[in-house]
């Protein structure tokens, strides 16, 4: 059984990838057996570097700006020159922007959209081709309750994930195929940057908290197992199917 979930000698990109579900992702990929290009804004992330090379894995650091379309095929062709081939692409940068929709400035709008939809569906582009040429590959998309969901003070971002599930299967329809899986998972409410204004809120973390069923906020790590799963063999009849990993707050 554990043959399946076994990810040595592949290769994954992991964008966002330095704190946050992206770094717990990327930790899970690496512990699985893969190595890692991580995507990210930060000059240096020196300690899940480390923690990569504690695993006996390889790394490269990629520094993106993801909303600038023009970076996109340099964070391939990294990729390619360190490890040689792309085995997987875990989509999770992502930004959000809290306005009430009829005070949502024009350039929080883009923003958003540049790097939560935009970025996803051109990398995923890009990997696409590669992967397609080697008859094999994974894509993970991070797609949100916000992809089922409208929210609040958040039009743009909730725009953004309901797109995100619509590429996720518009692509699964295309690369299934060709050797090419293609699904997203969903995280529930995670005890992230993303959140922090959320869980400071006592009102509405209670509010948030009473519709969870397992009662507590999400941990990054909460992530890590339906990801090495996505990423793996165990998935390989598995195409366009957004998982939610919610603690069941879709149930409610």
């Amino acid at each position: 059984m554990s043959t399946l979930f076994d990810l040595t000698g592949k290769s994954a990109i992991v964008t966002g990838a330095s704190r946050g579900i992206g770094k717990a992702i990327a930790l899970a990929l690496a512990e699985a057996g893969a190595d890692v290009a991580l995507v990210t804004n930060q000059t240096n992330p020196a300690d899940i570097v480390q923690e990569i090379a504690a695993l006996n894995r390889k790394s490269v650091v990629i520094k993106a700006d993801l909303s600038d379309e023009s970076r996109l095929p340099g964070v391939i062709n990294q990729t390619m020159d360190a490890f040689g081939k792309i085995d997987i692409l875990v989509n999770n940068s992502g930004i959000i922007r809290r306005t009430p929709a009829a005070d949502h400035a024009a350039a929080d709008w883009h923003d958003v959209i540049n790097v939560n939809l935009n970025a996803v569906f051109f990398l995923s582009q890009l990997a696409g081709r590669e992967m397609i040429r080697q008859g094999s590959g994974k894509i993970i998309n991070i797609a949100s309750m916000l992809s089922f969901q409208g929210g609040i003070n958040v039009p743009g971002y909730t725009a953004s994930k309901h797109a995100v599930a619509g590429v996720t299967k518009a692509l699964a329809n295309e690369w299934a195929s060709k050797g090419v899986q293609v699904n997203a998972i969903a995280p529930g409410y995670i005890a992230t940057d993303n959140t922090e204004q959320l869980r400071q809120d006592p009102d509405r973390s209670r509010q948030i908290l009473e519709r969870i069923p397992a009662g507590r906020w999400g941990r990054a790590e909460d992530l890590k197992g339906p990801v090495v799963l996505l990423a793996s063999a165990a998935s390989d009849y598995m195409n366009g199917h957004v998982m939610c990993v919610d603690g069941g707050w879709m149930n409610r």
